[in-house]
């Protein structure tokens, strides 16, 4: 029984840590309203085969949307409980060949294939990855973000029902 208690423990403990992690390095895993799939949707105007990476992709569920959409899309997530949710809801889509999620800190990862990335991050990190976002993306990728505005860019469409999540738009 004690050692039950200690590996449950353990467990419990890798999976606040990789939480508490990913809160710090970016944001806490918050999903996006399933309603609001279909707004990105769209406002990302998926082409077929365009790549799409969501950052802190959370439980997966813009990944499987973008997929099913008939983009590449790829998720990547530090918190090790969404990214165990994402990964098992990716192996069970019909779309699990456009899909794929990667335990992997998108801080470490080239954008300079994606033609959409979407986030929905603290603005905490904003001045950063604005920087990494403006060296890394090709000319023309689009930059969802869900919740806030990018300060200092202009969007090229914002969808700012009343009551609803701001998602706003931009183009590099």
């Amino acid at each position: 029984m004690t050692l039950f208690i200690f590996f449950l423990m353990l467990i419990i403990l890798v999976l606040a840590g990789t939480a508490v992690y990913a809160g710090w390095r970016a944001a806490p895993w918050a999903p996006t309203f399933k309603a609001d799939s279909k707004r990105f949707l769209k406002l990302a105007n998926i082409e077929p085969s365009q790549k799409i990476y969501d950052l802190g992709c959370g439980d997966g569920r813009l990944v499987l949307a973008a997929g099913e959409a008939g983009a590449i899309a790829t998720g990547f997530e530090i918190s090790l409980l969404p990214y165990l949710i994402a990964k098992w809801r990716i192996l069970r889509s019909p779309f699990k060949k456009k899909c794929s999620i990667k335990f992997k800190d998108f801080w470490r990862v080239s954008l300079s294939d994606a033609d959409i990335v979407y986030f929905f991050l603290m603005p905490k990190i904003f001045t950063k990855i604005k920087a990494k976002l403006e060296k890394e993306l090709k000319p023309g990728a689009k930059i969802i973000i869900y919740a806030w505005p990018m300060e200092g860019w202009t969007p090229i469409a914002a969808d700012c029902p009343t009551g609803k999540t701001p998602i706003y738009v931009y183009q590099r």
